[in-house]
């Protein structure tokens, strides 16, 4: 396989990153002994696509069932197709027919997005009446694959070791699926991966080999792929392979006679990536079989096969299992997939089995062979599909030579259908024709009750990861205690099992306590709640010698969580030298979406405590209004009053993928304004926003039950008197 999937990853760590706060400020008192770091799962290195992902199968159909919804969600978020794109009119056009004895080939491109192509053959049988069922085939990672054909020496070692029979028809493992399945009786479409074969628009070192971010399409507008604008839109090469895959579907589906009962997806590798997660989404697809990919080991090492969000929590077993309980198949080799026998098939089994349907799953060993989708897999393929779409075949069904087509009788430009023009500027105008119109659909679920509720929470429930970890045993294990006369300084740690998460805490607890509690999140941690002086900034001691406890948290990166103090500025990433996003925000949350779990685990305790908090306030300031606001939707009406200070910030105007207030999606699910609106009903006050941007705010999301208030200006004291009730 191509470099690109042997990709091997270990994690850099912060030490690299630390550097000086920007102003004098006091840390405020410390809870661990110097040098001490709370003892956090989060500190340990990120997990990377070469990991272990296990997939439990749940007690019940039932229970799986809500858990698929959640996943299936997961893929669609992540791949930018929640809600489901408009889908423009294809403009098909089928050219250059070539004439068998028994099937035809036919050069197709259609517009999956206006003016960008999918390219592809189509192969149909001769001398059929009725019906046919049909397959989709999506290649991997082969140079030119659809147009490649193997060398004399490549050959007649395959043909040696038993993975090819033919010496023509042997030359390309993809003509032999096409031409045998046509010969079943079955309408092919074989389809290219970006950057492969006839699709160039966006070509293979930005599709498949992207290594460095690229400055000059980082930018607010017009931006390139692997930004953090695009990924802050979920704009992905993954993305685009599964939209063009969803809509090849639609072309296939579109030829009048394709059977929609029979219509199959299959691919190796790469394409076995494409050819899951299309099952997973579209109903559409009747029969899967992914080849040489599914496992509990690495997941794919492509950047097209890899995206944000995606594999948080989750893996390409349980992915795959969202087929269930319709037939799917899949193969193994000597590569990651080798322990699939063991490891994750019969997990996949046992789920098959909910369904009375173990028998639909099926895993073909063939750990004897290279990764490849070689005659003895595709055997067991067209076997496969055979008993389940009832194609009468003798098994087993054997390939027979065919006379090779060439590469011009393959490729679909030619003089009269010439080739798009691709590149840069074509990258820049895909991602901004494809975020307008992302925006105007957005914009249209935003102003009707139920398509708001149906899109923006569930979209923001994704991002923040916010479902998990929820539960688990929260404690409070005290490490210091200081008496000021009429109120108590207590500092320790909040303890979460569900994320085995440490949070260094201190509670400015009066002694003549009105039952109400702030917390009050600052970009310094609880340090950012004290002055040089060592003592409570006025603002805070007002709220305490009024009888409001204010609880100061040090959240993930900041304050004690460094071993020196000093805070984090940039996120740790895997160490990849490829600086691709979705290899780290892939697999882990954000920074800012643990922030919010750090402050969850905050008010779970605060709202279990004995003493019954009546009233909860929970404010932003000093660059926390992101996680305090990220926190209020994961709360709802846990909290009482949120009180930010935004001091104007939106998630699309971060130009840097490290930053700790990354977080992909958030620019396209209304950014700040949309987070806000999707938190749904209670108080919102609001330092930093003009009383037109927030009229704008109530204009766009007249649904989210939000009350909205403007304060009159950004300090301390303004943000300390709207946390009183």
């Amino acid at each position: 396989m191509m470099d690109v999937m042997n990709c091997r990853l270990r994690t850099l760590w912060v030490g690299s990153v630390l550097l000086a706060a920007t102003a004098a400020l006091a840390a405020g008192p410390r809870i661990l002994p110097d040098g001490d770091t709370p003892l956090d799962q989060r500190l340990e290195p990120l997990k990377d696509l070469d990991g272990y992902f296990p997939f439990t199968p749940p007690a019940s159909k039932a229970v799986w069932e809500v858990r698929a919804d959640e996943v299936r969600r997961r893929v669609k978020v992540a791949t930018g197709l929640w809600p489901e794109p408009e889908k423009t009119p294809l403009n098909a056009v089928i050219h250059g027919r070539v004439d068998r004895e028994t099937y035809t080939i036919e050069k197709v491109y259609f517009e999956s997005r206006p003016g960008f192509f999918v390219t592809g053959n189509l192969y149909r049988p001769k001398n059929r009446t009725g019906k046919m069922p049909a397959v989709l085939f999506a290649h991997g990672h082969w140079t030119d694959a659809r147009l490649s054909e193997a060398t004399d020496a490549e050959l007649r070692q395959e043909i040696a070791t038993g993975q090819e029979r033919f010496v023509q028809g042997g030359r390309s493992r993809f003509q032999s699926m096409c031409v045998q399945l046509a010969r079943m009786g079955c309408v092919v479409f074989q389809f290219d991966m970006l950057g492969n074969s006839d699709s160039q628009q966006i070509p293979m070192a930005v599709a498949h080999t992207f290594g460095k971010q690229r400055p000059h399409l980082n930018t607010v507008a017009d931006w390139g792929l692997y930004s953090p604008q695009a990924e802050a839109h979920l704009q992905s090469i993954m993305g685009l392979q599964t939209w063009n895959a969803v809509r090849s579907l639609d072309f296939v589906l579109s030829l009048p006679e394709v059977d929609s009962e029979r219509v199959a997806c299959t691919g190796a590798s790469g394409g076995g990536t494409q050819t899951f997660l299309l099952g997973a989404i579209d109903p559409r697809v009747k029969l899967s079989f992914p080849a040489v990919m599914v496992s509990t080991a690495m997941q794919g090492g492509c950047s097209c096969e890899n995206t944000s969000l995606l594999r948080i929590g989750t893996g390409n077993v349980e992915l795959a299992a969202l087929f269930a309980p319709k037939p799917q198949g899949m193969t193994t080799a000597n590569d990651w997939t080798k322990e699939m026998a063991t490891k994750g098939f019969p997990d996949l089994k046992k789920l098959y089995g909910l369904y009375g349907a173990a028998d639909s799953v099926m895993l073909h060993r063939g750990e004897h062979f290279p990764h490849n989708y070689n005659a003895v897999s595709r055997t067991a393929f067209y076997n496969w599909l055979n008993r389940h779409f009832h194609l009468d075949q003798k098994e087993p069904v054997l390939e027979e030579d065919y006379k090779l087509a060439t590469k011009t009788e393959l490729s679909v430009w030619d003089a009269t259908h010439p080739q798009p023009a691709g590149g840069e500027e074509f990258e820049r105008r895909l991602l901004r024709e494809q975020n307008a119109a992302d925006q105007k659909q957005l914009a249209a679920a935003a102003l009707k009750a139920d398509t708001f509720r149906q899109t923006f929470p569930p979209a923001w429930e994704i991002l923040l990861d916010s479902s998990s970890p929820g539960e688990g045993k929260v404690s409070w294990d005290q490490k210091t205690k200081t008496d000021h006369s009429t109120w108590l300084e207590m500092g320790g740690l909040i303890k979460s099992s569900a994320g085995q998460q440490e949070i260094p805490v201190l509670f400015l607890y009066p002694k003549k306590w009105n039952g109400r509690s702030v917390i009050w999140l600052t970009g310094h941690g609880k340090g950012g709640l004290y002055g040089t002086d060592g003592k409570p900034l006025p603002a805070v001691q007002a709220l305490v010698d009024g009888g409001t406890t204010v609880v100061g948290v040090d959240l993930i990166y900041q304050g004690e969580f460094t071993a020196d103090g000093k805070p984090v500025t940039r996120a740790p990433v895997v160490a990849n030298p490829r600086e691709v996003p979705a290899y780290t925000f892939g697999y882990n949350d954000a920074v800012l979406a643990w922030r919010m779990q750090d402050v969850r685990a905050v008010v779970r305790y605060i709202r279990g405590d004995q003493r019954k908090t009546t009233w909860l306030g929970l404010a932003g300031t000093d660059g926390a209004a992101p996680v305090a606001a990220a926190a209020r939707f994961a709360l709802g009406k846990a909290v009482d009053r949120t009180v930010l200070d935004t001091a104007g910030f939106r998630f699309g105007k971060l130009l840097d993928y490290r930053s700790l207030d990354f977080l992909p999606g958030a620019a396209k699910y209304g950014d700040l304004p949309g987070l806000l609106a999707a938190g749904g009903g209670g108080e919102v006050r609001v330092a930093g926003e003009s009383a037109a941007e927030l009229a704008a705010w109530r204009a766009r999301y007249p649904h989210s039950g939000t009350q909205w208030q403007s304060l009159s200006e950004s300090s301390p004291a303004v943000v300390g008197a709207a946390l009183n009730p």
